[in-house]
């Protein structure tokens, strides 16, 4: 099978595990309202085709040369995409907040996607979601583990043909839910997964006004995009 039309001679070596997987699956219904931080040239619903080393740098779940899918994450609320995005490995200043670099924001945005149809996900959020898989609560936890954690969604993805991504418990806003879908398993559907709901983001996070609406949003978690230089 052709993979988002990327190396069409490879086909896809999962699953390399000779057991057999369990997935727990779940079901986003249609109509929910997602959302996402992404680079401002990007279309709001555009998956991401950019493939993460096999060992080294990347992001957890991202297609690689040996399963070369494009990835869209997503979480279930403003607070915790922008957590899962500005917030990883940042410390607590000497004042108790964390300080989100203005770089970060800047040329980026926030928008809200609905889902035109039920999304069906392999669920990671439980002891038992991760055990069906054959996984520990490490997968999730620690960045050092990103390159397992791909090659673990390639294994989940061979043995869930029919799972269109994951969903999890975000790392750095608890209770909330983060997900990433695939975007090879909605090839045969009518239209894109998500739409655009107009007027509900943030389309510059890097103007005063984009700023100002962040650092709203994540003050509950006790951290502030700092100010660019000048301003």
């Amino acid at each position: 099978m052709m993979k988002d039309g990327l190396f069409p001679w490879k086909e896809s070596p999962f699953p390399l595990i000779d057991f057999a997987l369990y997935p727990n699956v779940t079901t986003v219904p249609a109509g929910t309202e997602l959302w996402r931080v992404h680079k401002s040239h990007y279309a709001p619903d555009e998956f991401n085709p950019r493939l993460s080393d096999l060992h080294f740098d990347g992001g957890r779940f991202e297609g690689t040369v040996l399963d070369p899918y494009h990835y869209l994450y997503l979480a279930h609320t403003p607070v915790t995409a922008l957590a899962e995005s500005l917030l990883r490995s940042l410390p607590y200043g000497s004042f108790g907040t964390r300080e989100v670099s203005y770089a970060t924001v800047h040329g980026r945005s926030l928008s809200c996607l609905r889902a035109r149809y039920d999304l069906t996900l392999v669920s990671l959020v439980t002891g038992a979601d991760l055990a069906a898989v054959r996984q520990e609560p490490t997968l999730l936890e620690d960045e050092r583990n990103y390159a397992a954690a791909r090659r673990w969604s390639s294994e989940i993805r061979a043995q869930a043909p029919d799972a269109q991504g994951l969903v999890w418990d975000s790392r750095r806003n608890r209770g909330e839910r983060a997900l990433v879908l695939y975007r090879d398993r909605f090839e045969h559907a009518d239209g894109g997964p998500l739409e655009v709901v107009p007027g509900s983001g943030v389309p510059d996070l890097g103007s005063p006004e984009g700023r100002e609406r962040v650092n709203e949003l994540i003050a509950p978690l006790w951290a502030e995009v700092s100010k660019p230089v000048g301003w």
